[in-house]
């Protein structure tokens, strides 16, 4: 027995959707300038499409650009980075080699101020620990012809003395230290007097004036204080500093008041050592004075 086949779609209707679609087209050919049913297709399916890829592309493109500028300019970032580091080391290090030159041109003019005196030049590798030099430490010792009781310039004058000696460092004791006590002198009236170092005065940026005497001489503010002759370790004629006050003390003998020191002691950096001791200068005079007398003796014989 056969099985009856269904029944396809009429041949009367495939003939009028054939038709309808030839006359969608030839519709679609007047609304499209004459450029054809394909044409009017694609405009509406395909060239959206390619406009889309097209968009799609450029922006990764674009992305990709963007990427890659990105990176150079991190790296430029960082070149630029490097070359600002490298440029603020220069300037610190010119900096640093500004402020050392304007030190030692200071240190040049403090010699010349001292020319009659051989010194030693050193730098000052340590301090107490405080604000102020009042003890510190020099890169000078024995090896280098260093010892006890030499006298230390820095700035416009007198600093210290030398109390330790090593062979590669020296301890120095400043004039401000509270044990500090030193024969000074009024140098426009040669009156005498004792200066006398007091660290707690320094906050105010001064050190003591003892035992002036009040005499006729007047003694203005702005005076300069020197070394005497009568110090038993200090040469004489060496700054210490310029009077800032002065005054009379109740046993209307004396004068007492403050010294302005000559020398900053918050910053201590290279300092000058006079090589001969004021004990030496003393033994050297009296080695002349006794050549001098046996020379004498013999042109009277």
């Amino acid at each position: 027995m056969k099985i009856k086949q269904q029944n396809s779609i009429p041949s009367k209707y495939i003939f009028l959707i054939f038709v309808v679609i030839c006359g969608v087209l030839m519709g679609a050919e007047l609304f499209t300038d004459s450029g054809g049913p394909l044409r009017w297709i694609g405009n509406y399916t395909i060239v959206p499409m390619q406009k889309g890829i097209s968009y799609v592309g450029t922006w990764m493109s674009d992305l990709s650009d963007n990427f890659q500028t990105l990176d150079e300019v991190k790296k430029e970032n960082e070149e630029l980075q490097t070359r600002v580091d490298e440029l603020t080391i220069d300037n610190t290090r010119l900096r640093q080699e500004q402020y050392e030159l304007e030190r030692l041109k200071e240190l040049y003019k403090l010699d010349q101020n001292y020319a009659d005196y051989e010194k030693v030049a050193a730098h000052v590798i340590a301090n107490n620990g405080t604000n102020w030099f009042s003890s510190f430490t020099i890169d000078k010792g024995s090896n280098d012809g260093i010892k006890e009781d030499m006298n230390v310039l820095a700035g416009s004058g007198l600093v210290g003395i030398v109390t330790e000696v090593a062979p590669n460092y020296s301890q120095v004791r400043s004039i401000i230290d509270d044990e500090s006590n030193i024969s000074g002198m009024i140098l426009s009236t040669s009156d005498l007097c004792m200066v006398r170092g007091d660290l707690k005065l320094m906050e105010d940026g001064r050190i003591r004036l003892e035992k002036l005497p009040n005499n006729d001489t007047e003694i203005e503010v702005g005076e300069q204080v020197v070394t005497s002759h009568i110090s038993s370790r200090f040469l004489q004629g060496l700054l210490i500093g310029y009077v800032s006050e002065i005054s009379v003390d109740s046993n209307n003998l004396t004068r007492s008041g403050y010294i302005t020191p000559a020398v900053d002691f918050t910053k201590l950096h290279e300092v000058l050592i006079i090589t001969s001791t004021k004990q030496d200068m003393i033994d050297a005079k009296d080695s002349d004075t006794a050549d001098n007398t046996a020379d004498s003796a013999s042109e009277e014989e």
